[in-house]
């Protein structure tokens, strides 16, 4: 055996050795170079981050230094740091950087978008590139966006001062929760404030007892005949609100007792206890005023509730609790039924509107029924609703049919008010929230106002004239009431051609029945109505950046919003001879119409709309479609930059 070592094995081992000592080198070759480049990349990222937040420092103290250039940052020596302009940048050691500040576009939408756009004077672009020499060269560019957000001012429109000082068309200022704008005009009433403000008051002749009433403009009709010795019938002239006075009574029924009425022009309809004639139909053109027609519909019935909408009559009755409609095409004698329906209960009161009537049910178990009346031949019950555990008085519904306002009798443990949406016929629900206790007061009668107002009256104890404040229809809120000494029977309000509001009551009070009460959201209302603000100005030059905005926007209103900011005269914003205030929308031109708070469009060009400005304002449009309703604007507040 060879114990020797071969030289091939020599050469094998010297090979093996060389080869792990070179990998070694290599990989120590590599680590030192990674670390430099790291070391490089770190300190390349230092100078970077140095420039980005001395420039936050200058931000802070100066945002007009922050003209769009090429800059280095240096330190005054008195610790002061300056923009330099510069096009090549700083050199420190192998390092030289350079910053650059640049305009920002937006889009109408407020997106930041490369040009062409609107310039934001509030945003800027910053880029800071890094580059070094050295045993590896490298470079590094970082770019963010900075805005002046430091110091930023607001100017807040919010209390009733603060509206009053705007400029009205259509609209008031009221103050309801600390000062708020909202539809209407003109007069002096105020729903939410009767006080003592009965204008006018009157005794019905004879022993009559009021217990209805309806109301046109310039007349009102009253069924007064609860007993024995009263006239079932009274039309009274109340164009004038100080000096009403009966223009006419009816009293060739016998009894002479009704329980409902019903005005219109030419004609007026009530329902009475007559059995040979539950619905009497009386001529206003005669004198004295005479019967024209009636309803007899079969069987022993006394007539409860009536209604009348273009050629069609409606009435309920207290036997088998019936629902009728009846031919109106003339008014002349026995009046032929069209169709009728079994409701629920007794329908105390109806409200027509469009293809379908809404009643009032006297029962624990159903209160409001919706009746699909299209075809007065072919009646049918669409859908009932359970509201609480008591009976159904009174009902109005809005002009659009989309909401039923209905009040019911007394109850110690449930409210005795409910606003139910009846968008769809077939599934009302009562709007959440949408409830009020009357307290001890049994409520006999609603009428819902302009200006999202609801009156209540009724009977038993309380106030016994309420107003409730709906323009929050899942918090309706109780804001004013009058202090009526006996029961109220019923309610009617008119919203007059020349903007003047009134509510009518018929009371127990036997010397003074009939009552003439002033209301309105300042007397009157308006569909549409634009509020101007004041003007303001920070008394400097500045951007102003965006704006919030707090409103109330009931079904079927809206509220849009639109700016303007100009240049100041010679004497600032309240000289007569600045620029026209050029009112804008989110795309800068007068077309468009902002909806809600959002950034304010710049604008530098020199001439009508300008952002950066001085004298600044901002309006309000407010809409509805629905009278009974009126959007709200409680606060107005725009961000500033000094």
């Amino acid at each position: 055996m060879n114990k020797g070592i071969s030289l091939v094995e020599i050469l094998v081992a010297i090979g093996v050795f060389s080869t792990v000592i070179f990998a070694v080198v290599g990989v120590f070759t590599v680590t030192q170079e990674a670390a430099r480049i790291g070391r490089a990349k770190a300190e390349g990222i230092r100078f970077l981050n140095e420039y980005i937040e001395q420039l936050k420092n200058i931000r802070r103290d100066n945002w007009d230094a922050l003209l769009n250039d090429t800059y280095i940052i240096q330190n005054d020596g008195s610790g002061n740091l300056l923009l330099i302009p510069s096009a090549t940048g700083e050199t420190v050691g192998d390092y030289t950087r350079l910053l650059t500040i640049a305009a920002v576009y937006r889009d109408t939408n407020g997106n930041l978008v490369d040009t062409p756009g609107m310039i934001d004077p509030s945003t800027k672009k910053i880029t800071v590139s890094v580059s070094w020499t050295g045993f590896k060269p490298g470079s590094l560019t970082h770019s963010t966006y900075m805005t002046r957000y430091l110091d930023n001012l607001v100017w807040v429109q919010t209390t009733e001062a603060d509206f009053t000082s705007g400029t009205h068309s259509g609209t008031v200022t009221v103050n309801t929760s600390g000062g708020e704008v909202v539809l209407g005009a003109g007069g002096s009433g105020s729903w939410c404030e009767p006080g003592d403000a009965i204008l006018d008051e009157f005794d019905y002749p004879g022993s009559a007892i009021a217990r209805a009433i309806t109301a046109i403009e310039g007349r009102a009709f009253a069924g007064t005949g609860q007993n024995a010795s009263g006239l079932p019938f009274a039309h009274i002239n109340i164009s004038d609100p100080l000096n009403a006075f009966i223009v006419g009574e009816f009293s060739d029924v016998s009894p002479p007792k009704s329980n409902d009425v019903f005005g219109e022009e030419n004609y007026a309809y009530i329902a009475t206890e007559e059995n040979n004639g539950e619905i009497i139909i009386i001529d206003l053109t005669t004198t004295p005023y005479s019967e024209e027609g009636r309803f007899n519909p079969s069987g022993n019935n006394r007539g409860i509730s009536v209604f009348v909408a273009g050629n069609v009559g409606y009435m309920t009755t207290s036997s088998g609790n019936t629902f009728r409609t009846f031919n109106l095409t003339g008014k002349s004698g026995v009046r032929p039924q069209y169709g009728q329906v079994t409701l629920a209960g007794t329908g105390n009161s109806i409200f027509v509107r469009g293809d379908y009537a809404y009643v009032t049910i006297n029962s624990s178990s159903t209160q409001l029924q919706i009746l699909d009346v299209s075809d007065p031949e072919n009646l049918s019950i669409v859908s009932s609703l359970s509201l609480t555990n008591v009976g159904g008085r009174d009902v109005y519904v809005n002009e659009t049919g989309t909401r039923a306002y209905a009040v019911m009798a007394y109850s110690s443990s449930n409210p005795e008010f409910f606003i139910v949406d009846i968008t769809d016929k077939g599934n009302p629900q009562l709007i959440s929230g949408g409830t009020y206790d009357t307290g001890s007061m049994s409520p006999t009668g609603i009428r819902v106002v302009p200006g999202g107002r609801a009156i209540l009256v009724g009977e038993s104890g309380g106030e016994r004239y309420q107003v409730l404040n709906i323009s929050n229809e899942s918090a309706p809120v109780h804001c004013g009431g009058l202090n009526v000494t006996t029961d109220i029977y019923g309610v009617d309000a008119v919203l007059e051609g020349d903007g003047d509001a009134y509510s009518y009551i018929v009371t127990a009070d036997s010397n003074a029945e009939f009552k003439i009460i002033e209301g309105g959201p300042g007397g009157a209302f308006a569909t549409s109505g634009v509020f101007e603000s004041q003007t303001f100005s920070p008394g400097f030059n500045t951007a102003f950046n965006r704006f919030d905005v707090t409103v109330n926007t009931p079904v079927q209103t809206s509220i849009r919003f639109q700016i303007a900011s100009v240049e100041p005269g010679s004497n600032g914003c309240v000289d007569a001879d600045f620029s026209p205030f050029n009112f804008v929308g989110p795309d800068g031109t007068s077309a468009s119409f902002f909806t809600t708070g959002d950034t304010i469009p710049t604008n530098d060009d020199g001439t009508g709309y300008e952002n950066p400005a001085e004298c600044f304002r901002f309006r309000s449009y407010l809409e509805t479609t629905e009278t009974t309703q009126t959007p709200t604007l409680y606060d107005f507040t725009v961000n500033y930059s000094p």
